[in-house]
């Protein structure tokens, strides 16, 4: 009985191991899919394959790619949201695939509602009002107004106009 025993689990051995390289090829494909975390607002530099020619970003609005001498791409977050890079050689062949997902701000933040009107502040150190996606539009658009007023302000300035 004994015996019978030892070669019915010799029988099994090449099933054993099929399943752990599945396993281990399962395991190396889910750590190459780690996804590129930007922040909203914020830059990453991502180091591209020796023979890309060709990036395309899926969604555009999500997130930004610009091309850098040296190998190097800059991933900037756009809105919130989760989209991917595809990069590409001169043949067409996808020599990698990532997906990039875009989250919130990093810096402390103070969120105020007001019945459903949001209004949000960065607090460092001092509160001010922050450009945030889904904030109130008229304390959007007045933030982005005296933002833009004061860049516009700086440009002039530094041309010596």
């Amino acid at each position: 009985m004994t015996a019978m025993w030892v070669r019915g689990l010799a029988a099994l051995r090449p099933l054993f191991w099929l399943a752990a390289i599945l396993a281990v090829a399962a395991a190396s494909h889910a750590m190459a899919a780690e996804p590129i975390t930007v922040r909203l607002d914020e830059a990453r530099v991502l180091k591209l394959p020796d023979r890309a020619t060709t990036v395309v970003i899926g969604n555009p609005l999500i997130a930004d790619l610009a091309i850098q001498p040296g190998g190097l791409a800059v991933i900037t977050g756009k809105s919130f949201g989760a989209t991917n890079v595809l990069i590409m050689d001169k043949s067409g062949a996808v020599l990698t695939e990532q997906n990039i997902e875009v989250e919130g701000p990093g810096d402390p933040t103070v969120v105020v509602y007001r019945g459903v009107d949001r209004q949000t502040y960065s607090c460092a150190p001092t509160c001010q009002p922050r450009l945030t996606l889904g904030d109130d539009q008229t304390f959007f658009n007045n933030a982005l107004t005296e933002i833009t007023s004061r860049n516009n302000q700086s440009l002039t300035a530094g041309a010596g106009k």
